[in-house]
C-alpha cells in the first residue's frame, strides 16, 4: 500500500478475519476448538472471524498460538 494511501482499518479488519478463518478451516478446527483454547468469549471470536471486531494484539497473539501459526501469517 502506498505511504499516501489512508489506511482502511474496517478493510484491515475484515482482511484478518478472513486470514484466521481460512487457517482454521485448513487445520480442520472448529471456532469452539479455537476459542475454548485461546480462551475467549464465543460472540467476540466469531465477530473477529467475521470481520466485526478490532482485536488488540495481544489477543491476536492467542489466537495464531492456538492455530499454531506465526502471526505474520494472520496479518501479513
Amino acid at each position: 500500500m502506498p505511504e499516501d494511501e489512508p489506511l482502511d482499518l474496517d478493510t484491515e479488519t475484515q482482511r484478518i478475519g478472513r486470514r484466521i478463518r481460512d487457517v482454521r478451516e485448513r487445520q480442520g478446527l472448529t471456532q469452539e476448538k479455537v476459542f475454548l483454547t485461546v480462551p475467549m468469549n464465543r460472540a467476540y471470536y466469531q465477530d473477529i472471524e467475521a470481520g466485526r471486531a478490532n482485536p488488540t494484539l495481544q489477543t491476536l497473539l492467542r489466537i495464531a498460538h492456538a492455530l499454531g501459526v506465526p502471526l505474520a501469517e494472520l496479518v501479513g
